[in-house]
């Protein structure tokens, strides 16, 4: 189903991502209907001239095109099949897009309840999702991306169509399974520097400035050389999830992938004490030795 340009859009879950993406839709002149489950993330929102909605099926009422930005395939389930949510009174009529990183298998299943489904692998971060300068990696039929495009184009940089449903997540998936060990590796460098004697924020900035740093190592070095991983870019917790769904994807193919199972260990570890809410930078900090005793 096309579009038309005066239809509202639904963006379901108000997280770092989606309340980004709801922000530029309304800078754009779109009407907006948004749900969260937690409601006080929308006042701002709300302000801008967003429909606030109590219930994910209340939030898609009307509307021809669907964005759902959730943190995980529990979370998009909740959604789309709990009581009240955007299934919940029937099938789907418009273009539901996925911008959740969940295990693409999911996402094909999604495509058994509503005719018009795509999955989309969002590179950047908060301030991109709200100045429009994303970029999207989307998984599809041709027709049902055509359908989208021109809401996708609103929303980034670039749009690639990548091919069928479940590939825009599997892009997502390496990326960050790029991104979780180069931040590793990072982090691990930092640690043997000042473990050597050297000035960590020193070598931190060499690194960043070097041709042996990308982008967003450059970005993540001051996070480490600050020590600072409150109100995150990215949590530390979803990049645990999105590393062990990239090695589950490893193991279903036959491959042995040491350095994505390695940061997987890592970063479960990190998670497990207590860092899940942090920035992902904060990994940095399980690598740190304990003093005295496990027992």
């Amino acid at each position: 189903m096309t579009r038309r340009a005066n239809d509202p859009v639904a963006v379901l879950g108000l997280g770092t991502m989606g309340a980004g993406l709801a922000a530029r839709l309304l800078d754009q002149g779109v009407p907006v209907r948004v749900w969260n489950r937690t409601a006080d993330r929308a006042g701002a929102l709300a302000e801008a001239g967003a429909f606030v909605a109590l219930h994910p099926a209340d939030a898609v009422a009307g509307t021809r095109a669907a964005i759902c930005a959730v943190t995980d395939g529990e979370a998009l389930s909740a959604v789309l099949r709990g009581p009240d949510g955007a299934l919940a009174r029937g099938t789907y009529p418009g273009v539901l897009i996925c911008a959740s990183t969940v295990a693409p298998e999911e996402v094909v299943q999604i495509a058994g309840d509503v005719p018009s489904v795509l999955d989309v692998g969002m590179l950047g971060n908060r301030d991109h999702a709200r100045d429009g300068e994303l970029r999207l990696f989307v998984g599809g039929e041709e027709p049902v991306f055509e359908a989208g495009r021109p809401l996708l184009r609103m929303l980034s940089k670039e749009v690639v169509h990548l091919g069928a449903l479940g590939s825009g997540m599997r892009m997502k998936l390496l990326l960050n399974l790029l991104m979780g060990i180069e931040v590793q590796a990072l982090a691990e460098a930092g640690e043997l520097a000042a473990a050597s004697g050297l000035d960590r924020q020193l070598v931190l900035r060499t690194i960043a400035g070097s041709g042996f740093a990308s982008p967003v190592m450059a970005f993540k070095s001051r996070r480490l050389a600050s020590g600072r991983f409150e109100e995150p870019d990215f949590r530390l917790r979803l990049m645990t999830k999105d590393l062990m769904l990239a090695s589950k994807q490893a193991a279903a193919a036959g491959l042995s992938l040491p350095l994505a199972t390695a940061a997987a260990e890592t970063h479960v570890r990190a998670t497990e004490q207590g860092l899940g809410d942090q920035d992902c930078a904060a990994v940095a900090r399980a690598l740190t030795p304990r003093t005295g005793s496990d027992t």
